[in-house]
């Protein structure tokens, strides 16, 4: 092990700090700044003739194979050996990941989505400073710019790689049982691999199974081409060892840093950590809002959305303000994430940071109250299409056209009267946005309020007259089948007439606003098709 080496032992067992490489360029004797988990490029403590002579390298063989079915963040953080302090500039954006680092920034988009991930890591030499060589400054001027805090000082040298299964669910599959034979299909690729041709081998059911999967990779080795497909990803397995353990392709995994300070007492250091409470309190927080966008990107790509101006309306603004407060909140955290690790600012500013984003409208019950009264807005409308099986929907300027064809003598109409109306909630978030809160730490951080309304979807008498009007429009389809009556279902703003009704045009003339009763008031249609009454 490496700590047991006499020259780095004082350094392994008083000073020990291990950070994950996360693709960034890390080799011995640069610079590093934990105060923002960035390093220094251009500048060292010596030269380069100095350096290549006072190194230490020998093998370090060794390969990893994990499975992982979870796609959270800490899931991901523990699969790439990330530190609490490394998270915490993660996750305030501190930190450009490349390579197979990029991983961590693979999230799903959907929540009907099923993931599973295989991680394979091959490590092939360690190369360390010897101790006597610290001491041997070239460039001592370095400690007076303060731009660091820590040298790296011996770094693990090997190739990562993550190939990402996605399996989207139809609204017919069970999740459950899908997740279950993604997670079988993922973890038989090793034995594939060796089957010769896995084809061959696959079931029928395994194969129709394989052509739904689709892969993404993120690695250290670059590829002529990166698989998209299981398949493709079954054949690349077979050449990772290879891959990995080419000298050519290894980069730094993982890097072992020594305070500057212990070199010289004027130094730039560290002043305080962040919690791990601190940090497990961001980490909740972003997924909480990773799992807002998951719920939005769904609602957003509901077929519906397109026919219903409104809706796409609102959903279009919160997305805006979502996206703003977002950028807003980690902005806040990257910024004083570094002034408190410098000494500059208490922890105490980073935990406002957390209370203002409770107290702000954006907060996680807030978010998942909005969009499940979407998603049951959507569901609603999504249940009446299905009931009406063959009836067109169309927007205000289809149906427009409709009206003036002169091929359709008489247009009957379920019309959503309801759809449009002031959310207070969404005003809420964009007058929030109007002011940065997180310029100004201190204080109280109260509730922002947020006014509430009754939304015609959770009126139980407007749910019966929509069900009433459906009835009418399917018992009207029959008699009307083959004519030159066309049947739609649209959105018209009405609020003396809220909810749902139907409305009768006749030659491009709306002639009824609420028709309920068959062929009532529809005697120009009656005489013309010679329908029975």
């Amino acid at each position: 092990e490496v700590c047991l080496d006499n020259f780095l032992f004082i350094f392994f067992t008083c000073s020990k700090l291990e950070v994950a490489a996360l693709g960034r360029l890390l080799f011995p004797g640069t610079l590093y700044d934990c105060r923002k988990d960035s390093f220094i490029p251009g500048v060292t403590l010596w030269d380069k003739k100095s350096l290549s002579e006072n190194l230490d390298s020998r093998p370090k063989p060794q390969a990893n194979l994990e499975f992982s079915s979870s796609d959270s963040l800490s899931s991901k953080f523990n699969l790439l050996d990330v530190s609490a302090s490394l998270k915490a500039s993660f996750l305030g954006r501190l930190v450009e990941v490349g390579g197979s680092g990029r991983f961590l920034r693979d999230t799903k988009s959907s929540n009907q989505q099923s993931r599973v991930t295989m991680f394979y890591s091959e490590t092939t030499r360690y190369e360390q400073l010897t101790m006597s060589h610290l001491r041997k400054i070239t460039y001592p001027e370095v400690f007076e710019q303060k731009t660091a805090t820590h040298v790296v000082v011996a770094v693990l040298y090997g190739a990562q790689a993550f190939m990402v299964f996605d399996r989207t669910l139809s609204e017919e599959e069970n999740k459950q049982q899908m997740e279950r034979n993604l997670n079988a299909m993922v973890e038989k690729i090793p034995k594939l691999s060796t089957e010769g041709n896995a084809a061959l081998q696959m079931a029928t059911a395994e194969k129709e199974m394989a052509e739904k999967i689709a892969c993404t990779f993120h690695g250290d080795v670059r590829l002529q081409q990166n698989p998209t497909t299981y398949m493709e990803a079954l054949n690349l397995y077979k050449q990772l060892p290879t891959l990995l353990k080419n000298p050519q392709n290894e980069v730094p995994i993982k890097v072992w840093l020594h305070p500057l300070q212990l070199l010289n007492a004027t130094a730039a250091r560290v002043e305080r950590e962040i919690s791990a409470s601190v940090e497990f309190s961001m980490e909740a927080i972003i997924e909480e809002l990773g799992e807002a966008e998951r719920t939005f990107n769904d609602l957003s790509r509901n077929t519906l959305v397109n026919s219903f101006s409104d809706i796409k309306e609102r959903l279009r603004s919160f997305q805006d303000s979502f996206s703003i407060y977002k950028a807003m909140l980690l902005k806040a955290v990257g910024r004083v994430l570094p002034a408190v690790r410098g000494g500059e600012m208490e922890e105490k500013s980073l935990e406002d940071i957390l209370k203002i984003h409770r107290s702000s409208p954006f907060n996680a019950d807030m978010l998942k109250q909005w969009l499940n009264d979407a998603k049951s807005e959507l569901h609603i409308l999504s249940s009446v299409a299905k009931s009406l099986e063959g009836v067109r929907i169309e927007d205000s300027d289809g149906l427009n056209s409709i009206l003036v064809n002169p091929d359709f003598l008489g247009v009957l109409c379920l019309t959503f009267t309801s759809l449009k109306y002031e959310d207070p909630y969404l005003s809420a978030l964009k007058e929030y946005l109007k002011t940065d809160r997180f310029k100004e730490l201190d204080g109280e951080h109260s509730m922002y309020p947020v006014a509430s309304i009754r939304k015609w979807f959770n009126n139980s008498d407007l749910m019966a007259k929509m069900r009433f009007n459906v009835n009418i429009l399917k018992h009207l389809l029959k008699p009307f089948e083959g004519q030159k009556v066309l049947f739609i279902i649209s959105a018209i703003s009405d609020p003396s007439n809220p909810g749902s009704s139907i409305y009768l045009y006749e030659l491009g003339q709306l002639t009824e606003k609420q028709y309920q009763y068959p062929f009532r008031h529809f005697r120009f249609l009656v005489l013309h098709f010679d329908v029975p009454l």
